[in-house]
């Protein structure tokens, strides 16, 4: 009787453990990433099969902006130094897509990415593409607004958050990309997952 409590117990705790998986965190998403294949600022290419095994941060925003973009992309900044202290940096990828793709160019993603710090190494900007394309993604894998400009106008209504796809491409957490106390709690996040 004994050994059958045993075996009873080995097993509760075994799907206990099991139900837990890799990600340790409080999710709010689960979407797949529609499959791609872009151009980054240093006019390469980068797929989604290429960060597939590997956790990574997305967020939309384009060079051209002149409202939301500007507090976003310092926050990645911020949040990629963050990161560097804590030893994340090695191990997850920053992927920033444009949703402005006719204007943002490879070379333009890159004077950007130069005016707000960016470490090249483990952050991409991704153009190379026409705005269905990004409007597709950004709607139906990030599940986020994202329309055109109005007549007269440049600047591209878009989401403002922070998307944490886990290594088999799925959308599994959105964060407040506005808020620079939400990269504390991307942070914190980021610590509990299983990196190896």
């Amino acid at each position: 009787m004994k050994r059958m409590k045993l075996v009873i117990l080995l097993i509760g705790l075994s799907l206990i453990l099991a139900a837990c998986g890799k990600e340790n965190i409080e999710t709010n998403m689960s979407e797949d990433v529609i499959d791609f294949e872009f151009t980054t600022q240093d006019n390469e290419k980068l797929s989604l099969d290429d960060l597939k095994g590997q956790y990574w941060l997305a967020d939309f925003v384009f060079t051209n902006c002149t409202t939301v973009c500007l507090p976003m992309t310092t926050n990645m900044s911020n949040l990629q130094d963050m990161m560097k202290e804590e030893g994340l940096d090695e191990k997850i990828q920053l992927v920033s897509f444009s949703v402005d793709p006719d204007r943002d160019t490879p070379e333009a993603l890159k004077q950007y990415a130069e005016d707000y710090d960016a470490d090249l190494s483990n952050w991409t900007f991704l153009t190379g593409y026409d705005f269905e394309t990004i409007k597709e993604i950004s709607i139906k894998s990030f599940k986020s607004l994202l329309a055109e400009p109005p007549e007269d106008d440049d600047q591209v209504t878009h989401g403002t958050r922070f998307y944490l796809v886990n290594p088999e491409g799925k959308v599994i957490k959105y964060y407040n990309g506005t808020e620079s106390a939400s990269m504390h709690t991307i942070v914190d996040d980021m610590k509990k997952l299983d990196l190896e």
